[in-house]
């Protein structure tokens, strides 16, 4: 895989604000994990091998609550289906591809930078797979610091969880802004909206995100089948 300094300079500047709202995530992840028990070394192999804020929070979350283990590696397994999703979406832009690139690529993708690498590569010719696997790897490195950091000042600083479910959801916001805003889109979004809010409503909180974004994929492929006929 050869890079050039040019392309990680291009990589960093896409990656920059992501890597920036990881660490108002990944901190308070951090203090989370401290408190359910984990050990810094633990934290340090999460953060590195498992890398998903959701898993992550949920992992902690259920620890405390004395979930069984199997009963949370389920409800992780489950939440983390999306990535399915994903890997349909991108495997057509990274099939060409080395096997090395595509591993590391494959296991460092997240909600965050599967939205920056998909505008990319739909945009921007000269994007490519080993842009993009740096666009992960820069992300990924800023989630581990920053759950590192929550680990070691856990103890000295106290931050409430909702402000980090409300920087998780900035992030989204921010990235949904920054996408091209058509018909398509309007529809995509506003179905996956509604989406999510019925299922709260009927009490499927676990996979209301997932179902989601199901609709919404649904709806957006719906309407360009319309046009089409």
């Amino acid at each position: 895989m050869s890079i050039s300094s040019k392309d990680m300079r291009e990589a960093l500047v896409c990656a920059a604000p992501v890597m920036i709202g990881y660490v108002s995530i990944g901190i308070p992840c951090g203090i989370l994990e401290s408190a359910a028990g984990l050990g810094p070394w633990v934290i340090l192999v999460a953060s590195l091998l498992f890398y998903s804020g959701a898993g992550q929070f949920m992992a902690a979350n259920m620890l405390m609550a004395g979930s069984p283990i199997a009963s949370i590696i389920m409800s992780i397994s489950f939440v983390n289906t999306r990535q399915m999703l994903y890997s349909a979406a991108l495997a057509p832009h990274t099939k060409h591809a080395g096997k090395l690139t595509t591993l590391l690529f494959a296991s460092t993708v997240t909600d965050e930078s599967f939205g920056i690498n998909l505008e990319h590569f739909t945009d921007n010719p000269s994007w490519n797979p080993q842009k993009a696997t740096l666009v992960n790897v820069f992300c990924h490195c800023s989630w581990i610091a920053s759950n590192m950091m929550g680990c070691l000042v856990g103890n000295v600083i106290s931050i409430p969880m909702n402000i980090a479910s409300f920087a998780m959801t900035a992030i989204f916001v921010c990235l949904l802004f920054t996408q091209r805003i058509d018909k398509r889109a309007v529809v995509v979004v506003a179905v996956s909206m509604a989406g999510v809010f019925a299922c709260k409503c009927l009490g499927l909180t676990g996979p209301a995100i997932l179902l989601g974004a199901l609709l919404g994929v649904c709806s957006g492929v719906l309407y360009d089948r319309m046009l089409g006929e």
